[in-house]
């Protein structure tokens, strides 16, 4: 019996760790207004980020990653995910 609740334990907390790391997952369209690659920083006019409960609105975001940077430039549309990094708002994945 004891093992048996630990099997239905586990896969729960499997299960859900793995819905959490699909929602965390989802990217949002937006579009590059401003790259500053010195303070890495950049200001995207994004659609609503449902994982982070924001509206729809031109917002500035640190990119921690010097490569997604790279990716980046003015005016072009993008799609990325941003996600709460240390308190902060940062573009964690671009494509």
């Amino acid at each position: 019996m004891k093992t048996a609740m630990i099997k239905i334990s586990l896969a729960a907390l499997l299960s859900a760790s793995a819905a959490l790391g699909a929602f965390a997952e989802e990217f949002t369209k937006g579009v590059v207004n401003k790259i500053d690659t010195k303070a890495k920083k950049v200001t995207i006019k994004h659609e609503d980020l449902k994982n982070l409960d924001m509206p729809a609105m031109t917002m500035v975001f640190r990119v921690e990653d010097p490569a997604l940077i790279e990716k980046l430039k003015e005016g072009s549309s993008i799609e990325f995910v941003a996600e709460r990094v240390n308190g902060k708002l940062t573009v964690t994945e671009v494509k």
